[in-house]
């Protein structure tokens, strides 16, 4: 089932992130045009290049999230089952 699931507790997010090989990041030169900067969760053994992120640590990379009052939209699994790095970031309702 590949059904995504949205939350904006930080332990599971970072749980999340981990299991999937993610790190925090934050888009390269928009940390102080956007106030604390575009949120990532940057996969270094799925990219060839991440020259435009910059990675950054779990306590400012909440900060901002919290600042923004964002919640996190994941995926578990694909439909086929296979593991899904799947995620965004979206206003919290």
């Amino acid at each position: 089932m590949s059904g995504s699931k949205q939350t904006h507790n930080h332990a599971n997010i970072r749980a999340w992130a981990e299991e999937h090989g993610g790190v925090p990041a934050i888009v390269a030169d928009t940390d102080k045009k956007s106030g604390g900067g575009v949120l990532r969760i940057h996969f270094p053994k799925h990219s060839d290049n991440k020259s435009d992120l910059k990675e950054t640590d779990w306590d400012t990379f909440f900060k901002t999230f919290d600042e923004h009052k964002l919640d996190f939209l994941y995926q578990e699994k694909k439909a086929d089952g296979e593991e899904s790095t799947f995620h965004k970031f979206v206003t919290r309702d």
